[in-house]
């Protein structure tokens, strides 16, 4: 049985798929074991130096892999680009700090343990599952693929139905990179729909799911995994806001809310979909809005444009009903309005609607399109409160001048940019991740790396204690003499 993926501008026919059934995946996921012990022996330099290699071959077939991307998407060519750019720049850093990261470190052993040499070190998991999604179908998955596999896991990765190609176009230039994964899987491909991720997540060997994508279906793949008690890492989407500050630059701030709500046609998990502005300069800063949404132009099949159609028809219908309740619940259209949002499929038209109340379902759901709502607040506290005032916590931005790390700190949320938007995720150091709806677990930066492992704590006896505490030998003298020492010690 088989699939097709369908470009999302021409619905023509892409190319086909296999529709994996849980006896694949499970062999799947038993080769990628197999190939885990290996892939562990090598110790961090012969992974390193596999990676690395990885790394040149991602660069030198950018555009190649990023064609794949734009086709299987729908968003511009220079979008996809950017990804693969962003991917290859994670997997950068993920092989080069797994050592100093990961490696066996010293930590003190204490008064009572005085006579050993204590370490902690971090140990892959084995074999890491990896469900990712369709809008960003290369630099999301990457996130955990490339953090698993520099951490000493091997990967089973599991594509959108949307986006399979993808999947497979990073599977095949690791295979480029690396000659030994003929015999050593180390990142293996099972496509299909929601059965092949409920078996990826079911299958025996699996070490720990990292899934990406609504927070219904996160709940299933917990669901799932709990069955063998497989630990699992959710990132499920967001209502991210931006704050404007009264003293805010505010053609930066335009710019940003702009882009951060329409690019890739907003199907950006940490994209702007609330914008809070300060009433003082609310009326500058929504005419800057207006003036920059209402030129961006959307791609056809004939040519690009500054974003792309919707990547999943059904979309359409979610953002439709966004729009057409804020309208109706009294917002102010500034850009487009429910003429721009077809009834199913194809491109939605950028919408920037203003004043809309907080219990409509355009403030209070994720949309996952290019629908900007803009209210104005009396003051920063008040953004604040209704930024925080919502069951999701991924990522938020903050225009401000002087009071920008003081706002962000009582932000409710996983990463915060300041002046810029969604800076975090272009910054490999930095975990990304969320709270409440959106999840938890971290991908990126050193958290990301030790997601994908387990610690392992060493004590190493050095010589005798002169004191035979953990013994039967202990005698009332002994152990006199050590409370003695406790209350010199820490009683006073």
């Amino acid at each position: 049985m088989t699939f097709a993926s369908l470009s999302p501008r021409t619905g023509a026919e892409l190319a086909r798929y296999p529709v994996h059934d849980g006896e694949h995946v499970r062999a799947a996921v038993r080769a990628a074991g197999e190939a885990a012990v290996w892939w562990d022996g090598l110790g961090f330099a012969g992974r390193r130096t596999r990676l690395l290699a990885w790394k040149k071959v991602l660069a030198g077939q950018l555009d190649r892999v990023a064609r794949v991307v734009a086709d299987e998407t729908g968003k511009p060519f220079d979008d996809a680009r950017l990804e693969v750019v962003l991917a290859i720049d994670h997997l950068d850093w993920a092989t080069t700090h797994a050592k100093k990261v990961l490696g066996r470190r010293s930590v003190p052993p204490g008064l009572l343990m005085a006579n050993q040499a204590a370490s902690v070190a971090y140990r892959p998991l084995g074999v890491v599952g990896v469900i990712g999604p369709w809008n960003y179908p290369i630099f999301t998955p990457m996130g955990s693929i490339a953090y698993a596999l520099a951490a000493g896991n091997t990967v089973v990765f599991k594509p959108s139905e949307l986006t399979p190609g993808v999947g497979h176009e990073i599977a095949r230039t690791l295979a480029e990179a690396v000659p030994e994964v003929r015999r050593y899987p180390l990142l293996g491909v099972v496509t299909g729909f929601g059965a092949t991720g409920a078996d990826l997540c079911r299958a025996p060997g699996v070490g720990k799911i990292a899934f990406t994508g609504s927070a219904g279906t996160g709940r299933r793949v917990m669901g799932a995994c709990a069955e063998n008690l497989v630990p699992v890492l959710m990132e499920c989407g967001g209502k991210d806001p931006l704050i404007v500050d009264a003293d805010a630059d505010l053609d930066a701030a335009a710019d940003a809310a702009v882009w951060g709500g329409m690019s890739n046609a907003g199907q950006t998990c940490v994209g702007v979909e609330r914008v809070y502005v300060v009433e003082s300069v609310a009326g500058r800063f929504l005419e800057k809005v207006r003036a920059l949404a209402s030129k961006l132009q959307v791609g056809s099949a004939a040519r690009e444009g500054d974003l792309g159609p919707m990547t999943m028809p059904s979309q359409t219908g979610i953002v439709r009903r966004h729009v057409t309740d804020a309208l109706d619940r009294g917002g102010r259209a500034i850009v487009g309005g429910a003429e721009s949002v077809p009834d199913e499929g194809g491109a939605v038209s950028p919408v920037v609607i203003a004043d809309v109340p907080e219990d409509s379902v355009a403030v209070t759901e994720e949309t996952f399109g290019p629908l900007l709502v803009v209210n104005r607040v009396p003051d920063v506290d008040e953004a604040v409160r209704r930024a925080n005032a919502t069951g999701y916590g991924l990522g938020a931005t903050v225009f401000s001048a002087k009071r920008g790390q003081q706002i962000a700190d009582r932000l409710r949320c996983g990463m915060v940019s300041i002046n810029g938007v969604i800076s975090f995720a272009g910054i490999p150091a930095l975990p990304f991740g969320g709270v409440g709806e959106s999840g938890f677990g971290r991908i990126h930066g050193p958290d990301g790396l030790r997601e994908f492992t387990r610690s392992q704590a060493i004590a190493r006896a050095r010589f005798p204690m002169p004191i035979a505490v953990t013994s039967f030998r202990r005698t009332a003298k002994v152990m006199q003499t050590l409370v003695g020492v406790v209350r010199a010690r820490h009683g006073r």
